[in-house]
């Protein structure tokens, strides 16, 4: 197969803009290509997308574990006071009987940074070793963790809307943790590595089988 008749767009000559999506055609020279409508700098990949993807999901990994070890929400009142981290919160509520609260907060703040942080593991894995397995599952993988990212950062709405809700004077106290600043670090570098990502790098090993069939 030659490149004329490769259905991927790189085999065709084609860039897409990664800030306007214009999708261009490259010159073949070596002197740098701008975006005909937006003016950014045209690459047929992102340089170092890669790299700055894994510095990002390891940097997440590491502050994932103060954020689920160090205290998340601290309240107190004239009879009690608590220090919770999220795991402890969440089985706070549970046996307080707000069980679905319980559920929505472990699976935003718990759950899914988890899962995006092993999904972009494997996305990066399976584009470094130029597999083939299943495309297009990969790209809506990376889509899907591309959507929820956002809501990663329930818990700490959370806390800031009892904090604004249930600060009455001296006769309560809710105030956020330490763990509070790991975790949103946590969310916003899980955010920045997918941004990062780039997913056209999973459909190139399949171009390259194309051209050797």
């Amino acid at each position: 197969m030659s490149a004329a008749d490769s259905p991927i767009a790189a085999g065709r000559g084609l860039c897409s803009c990664h800030v306007c999506q214009l999708v261009s055609r490259s010159t073949g020279t070596s002197r740098a290509q701008y975006c005909p409508r937006c003016g950014a700098r045209l690459h047929l990949r992102r340089p170092g997308s890669v790299q700055r993807c894994w510095a990002l999901v390891i940097a997440s990994y590491i502050l994932y574990v103060p954020a689920n070890m160090l205290v998340m929400m601290e309240t107190g009142s004239l009879i009690s006071y608590r220090k919770d981290t999220i795991v402890s919160g969440v089985v706070h509520l549970w046996r307080t009987g707000s069980w679905m609260i319980a559920v929505i907060v472990f699976v935003a703040s718990v759950a899914i940074p988890l899962l995006k942080l092993f999904s972009l593991t494997l996305l990066l894995i399976s584009v470094q070793r130029k597999s083939t397995w299943h495309p297009q599952q990969r790209t809506r993988l990376y889509r899907l963790v591309e959507a929820v990212g956002r809501w990663s950062m329930l818990d700490i709405y959370v806390v800031t809307l009892l904090a604004a809700l249930v600060q009455l004077g001296s006769l309560a106290i809710v105030k956020a943790g330490p763990a509070a600043i790991a975790f949103g670090a946590v969310v916003v570098l899980t955010m920045l590595a997918t941004m990062e990502f780039d997913p056209r790098l999973i459909w190139d090993p399949l171009q390259k089988e194309e051209f050797h069939d």
